[in-house]
């Protein structure tokens, strides 16, 4: 098995404004989640390499032979902008390929791909993320929405285990409770593993010589706040999923 993963996106930078009486001056932060992931699969042998959201455009790999060194790859917290518009071809008209459909060439051919949730996951905040409707859509286990999916629960919300007997949910036990997550439903040759009411939570699907998953939640703050980050099985369900998409 292959336990090298590539994870796209999970970083962001933040532009903020500070006024303070007549005067306004700004600063910018740099931020990842990754850390709390990459550190969990890790401990069970993984290699993790993670492109972060401003090298996406033109550092994701542009055909399914490059995407085929690693076991499995997943996108998290990125919009499909980042893969469909390179600087070649918004910066310089040039013809490119499509790197939604050089994924689901990579599945077919035997890779594993996950969406993991996020503001620009799925459809994402105001719909900017964008997926509905693209390659990577027609493989996932769950139809992606056209417009804002996203499912705020302040309160919290615990998702159900619905198939404790599947290699991803083996001795996961009760799951922590989460902020929100992206509102997708299930295919029908989509097989529903954990559920938030009539939603999916957690959903695996074949497609050709490969597999799918999708995880409807963040895997860091804010949407998978401390209890989830520090749960005790943290680092096996992330095994597990992982595990399962690189054939194991």
């Amino acid at each position: 098995m292959n336990k090298r993963v590539l994870i796209a996106g999970e970083s962001w930078v933040k532009h903020i404004s500070h006024i303070k009486g007549f005067d306004i001056f700004t600063s910018c932060e740099y931020e990842t989640g990754i850390g709390w992931l990459k550190e969990a699969l890790e401990k069970h042998g993984f290699e993790v390499v993670h492109l972060p959201g401003h090298e996406v455009a033109d550092g994701f790999p542009f055909t399914a032979k490059e995407l085929a060194a690693y076991g499995a790859v997943a996108l998290s917290d990125i919009g499909a902008n980042s893969l469909l518009l390179s600087g070649d071809t918004f910066n310089r008209s040039k013809v490119m390929p499509n790197r939604l459909e050089v994924v689901r060439e990579y599945v077919e051919q035997g890779g594993g791909f996950a969406m993991i949730g996020g503001y620009l996951s799925f459809a994402g905040i105001d719909g900017k993320a964008r997926y509905a409707d693209t390659a990577v859509d027609e493989i996932l286990p769950v139809k992606i929405m056209n417009f804002d999916d996203r499912v705020e629960k302040p309160e919290g919300i615990t998702p159900v285990t619905t198939e404790e007997g599947h290699p991803m949910m083996q001795g996961i036990g009760a799951w922590p409770h989460f902020l929100g997550y992206n509102r997708t439903t299930l295919r029908p040759e989509g097989r529903l593993l954990a559920s938030v009411g009539k939603d999916p939570f957690v959903a695996v699907r074949l497609v050709g010589k490969g597999r799918t998953a999708a995880f409807a939640s963040d895997c860091a703050p804010h949407w998978g706040p401390k209890e989830f980050v520090e749960w005790a099985n943290y680092p096996l369900f992330w095994s597990r999923f992982f595990g399962w998409l690189c054939g194991e």
